[in-house]
């Protein structure tokens, strides 16, 4: 009894130790004294989630910094402070606490103009992603990338972990047709990688527009593995996006999101659980939980849940549906939930086909979301994810190999 006790305290604090030591690239830049900055006039890309692990944000430790010349900040969608909402278009503005430009992405200019870089050295990326390639960040950070090479601006990107890990890789590569702000780059819908890595591999296999390449350094972080989640680094989760308040709602945003885009099904956006459900008036939650999990989807468990969405679709309205409960992540595959979701609907009430039920536009954003509109129009001659799966997994392998050569970690 004894000894068992002793090894848990030496399991517990040997884990503890190695999660705290996980280190974002802010931090290694500041323990080495800015050195990729020193002396320059540098712009920053972040949002609220650029923040060390006291969380004090990057804006200020750079502002702050005095070997750093801070002259310009640039928000992605919500912007750097996160005083806007989904969507909302951002304009010029300053920032009320350094008094700095804020130049917005997320309105009239996705990507920098010439104007908006004019005497900046080095353009620095400090934001949190969550590893699934709809999720807009990693498209600002691209089309940063190549204003940056139109510019001849260098681009330093601080790494953060990839919540999901990096080990998990799920859905097809965009097509060509396809590409759009939710689906900027040929990359799976969970692409495995951290910002870092994303950048190396757009820059490397030049997939930015026009092929072009820009002057990149990545710093790393130190001690982060492929076999992490973000709970194991030990780092603070600042919301990445108001749908986004916990780092588990990362793992979620991949199983519903797509599906989320034809608005018939309320997905927990506008609850309290956003990307953890579907639901709509028309569901028997009992009958649809049984279908799912008569299924024994490998790490899922579907429970029946009833609630009013406070805003968003089906705003008021009692909804019933399903839960998802994530059992064994490392098992789970969380892009192809919404697929079962839509199987086992469709079984129980053939007559409520979503695609007619929704507007043209969302369908073509269920496309452009997906990659392709060939999943679609594959699933739904029979209505059954067997016919989806070689399609949807048919890219994983090759992109995987050519991936790992810019993995910066173990």
């Amino acid at each position: 009894m004894t000894r068992c006790w002793y090894l848990c305290l030496v399991f517990f604090y040997t884990t503890s130790l190695m999660a705290q030591n996980v280190k974002t690239g802010i931090e290694v830049l500041q323990e080495h004294n800015f050195y990729s900055l020193e002396g320059k006039n540098v712009g920053l890309i972040t949002n609220p989630t650029g923040v060390n692990q006291q969380l004090k944000a990057t804006i200020d430790i750079l502002a702050e910094a005095a070997n750093v010349k801070l002259v310009a900040l640039y928000g992605p969608e919500h912007a750097v402070r996160g005083d806007y909402s989904a969507g909302d278009k951002v304009q010029f503005f300053s920032d009320p606490k350094t008094q700095l430009p804020v130049y917005s992405l997320y309105g009239k200019h996705k990507k920098p103009s010439a104007d908006m870089l004019t005497n900046i050295d080095v353009l620095v990326y400090d934001i949190q992603d969550i590893g699934s390639r709809s999720y807009t960040y990693i498209s600002t950070l691209g089309l940063a990338m190549e204003a940056a090479a139109e510019n001849n601006i260098k681009l330093v990107v601080l790494d953060r972990p990839n919540p999901l890990g990096g080990l998990k890789m799920e859905g097809m590569i965009t097509e060509s047709g396809f590409t759009s702000f939710v689906s900027q780059f040929p990359i799976p819908y969970i692409h495995g990688l951290t910002v870092g890595e994303l950048a190396l591999y757009l820059n490397g296999e030049q997939l930015l527009s026009n092929g072009v390449q820009c002057d990149l350094e990545v710093v790393a972080m130190e001690n982060w593995k492929r076999t992490m989640n973000f709970e194991d680094t030990g780092l603070p989760w600042v919301p990445s996006s108001p749908h986004i308040p916990r780092a588990t709602s990362s793992y979620f945003y991949p199983a519903s999101g797509i599906l989320g885009e034809l608005y018939i099904f309320n997905i927990g956006v506008g609850y309290t659980l956003p990307f953890e459900l579907f639901a709509t008036e028309w569901i028997n939650a009992d009958s649809l939980a049984h279908n799912l999990n008569s299924l024994n989807l490998a790490g899922i468990t579907f429970r029946p849940i009833h609630y009013k969405p406070y805003y968003s679709t089906s705003k008021g309205k009692l909804l019933h549906g399903v839960q998802v409960h994530i059992s064994d992540y490392q098992q789970a595959q969380l892009s192809l939930i919404q697929f079962y979701i839509l199987q086992e609907t469709h079984k129980l009430w053939p007559e409520h086909n979503v695609f007619d039920m929704c507007e043209p536009s969302r369908i073509s954003m269920f496309d452009k979301v997906c990659g392709s509109d060939k999943v679609r129009i594959a699933f739904t001659k029979h209505w059954l994810v067997g016919d989806i799966i070689d399609l949807w997994t048919k890219d994983i392998n090759s992109y995987r190999q050519r991936a790992e050569k810019y993995f910066l970690y173990d």
